[in-house]
């Protein structure tokens, strides 16, 4: 499940906060409780109890002022605080910050709210303290958590409630080992509190055409990315990696782009598995001197909503000297765009479920 950690928006990215009176405001606060999901049997040890918290809220709505608002039926956006008791001393408590998006459903009674932040932990992993803790490898991790409700506001006077399920996810991607994660599957429970008495109209100036029509040339797109990380073997240490990338894209449609590219990666943490490796397991038939760049083809899809947009890529390895985790590679993330060509990414790339890397990246689509 570490496919969600950076997957849907962030701070950095997603959030703009302007002030305009047209828009009006609410908060909520959800109680929750649940499970933590065992996608790991390392961590059988760490799942104790019923894990709860808190989650509060700040939203401002949006009525359709601008062109994006509209294309995806007039969404929220805010930012949350969450804490968790994870019921358990090894793994300590969790207190998390979150900018979120909630996307509406069903004449706005269903809400998908989806956040992305980071999180701070009580209790990491501590050789002589607290070995036992795999799941927490840093005190400050990155957090995802998914939101699913029903929700009715204005009940009595400004006051309205929501209930559903929550997903929380909780993973530093590998920045430092050990790195299993955890993630909590819960039931919640709300209370939704408006700022403003009035409520301006939804503006519908967008017919299904405009909505749809767009045309657009191929773009070329030049990416770097870097950032460090650590394998799997706790104390190998953090190094440095670079990615360098290049891909074309074609709009399908106004929210929609398809990809195609390659990536050439140097990947520093690989030279010490490769030389652990050869000395430490010499019947797998490593001799230390294999090459510790990758390249990979991808083919993706970008979805666009505003200046941000959501990236995710499917790749396969073609120069694969060294074999780490298979030849398959996912990421996921995002992109800001600061004008018409250039762009800031936050990515994270994985294979399969396992996550290698937080990705941190600046290009330009020409």
């Amino acid at each position: 499940m570490r496919l969600f950690l950076v997957c849907i928006f962030c701070a950095v990215f997603s959030v703009s906060f302007s002030q305009e009176k047209a828009y009006t405001s609410y908060i909520d606060v959800n109680y929750f409780k649940g499970n933590i999901a065992l996608h790991n049997n390392d961590i059988l040890h760490l799942i104790k109890g019923h894990p709860e918290g808190v989650i509060l809220g700040w939203n401002k709505k949006t009525y359709g002022f601008k062109d994006w608002e509209q294309r995806y039926n007039y969404p929220d956006y805010g930012i949350s605080f969450a804490y968790q008791n994870l019921k358990n001393d090894v793994l300590g408590n969790n207190y998390s910050l979150y900018a979120h998006y909630n996307f509406y459903f069903l004449k706005r009674h269903l809400m998908l709210r989806v956040g992305q932040g980071l999180a701070l932990t009580t209790n990491p992993y501590d050789k002589e303290e607290n070995f036992r803790n795999i799941a927490f490898g840093s005190k400050i991790m990155s957090s995802t958590y998914l939101m699913f409700n029903y929700k009715k506001e204005h009940i009595i006077d400004r006051f309205g409630v929501q209930a559903g399920l929550s997903f929380l996810h909780y993973s530093n991607a590998n920045v430092k080992a050990p790195n299993a994660s955890i993630n909590t599957l819960a039931l919640n429970v709300g209370i939704i509190y408006s700022l403003d008495d009035v409520e301006p109209e939804y503006i519908t100036l967008l017919s299904n055409e405009e909505k749809e029509t767009f045309i657009q040339p191929i773009k070329y797109n030049f990416a770097f990315r870097s950032g460090i990380n650590e394998s799997d073997i706790i104390g190998s240490g953090q190094f440095p990696f670079y990615i360098f990338s290049a891909y074309a894209d074609k709009r399908i449609n106004i929210k929609s782009a398809l990809q195609f590219g390659t990536d050439v990666f140097f990947s520093n943490f690989l030279k010490e598995i490769i030389h652990h490796k050869s000395v430490a397991f010499p019947e797998d038939g490593v001799s230390g001197k294999e090459d510790y760049k990758r390249v990979g083809v991808f083919a993706g899809h970008e979805l666009f909503i505003n200046k941000t947009s959501l990236i995710t890529q499917f790749g396969y390895y073609v120069y694969y000297p060294f074999d780490f985790e298979g030849r398959t590679y996912v990421r996921i993330g995002l992109k800001r765009y600061f004008s018409d060509k250039w762009f800031g990414a936050l990515t994270l790339k994985s294979h399969g479920a396992k996550a290698e890397a937080v990705e941190f990246g600046v290009g330009v689509r020409l």
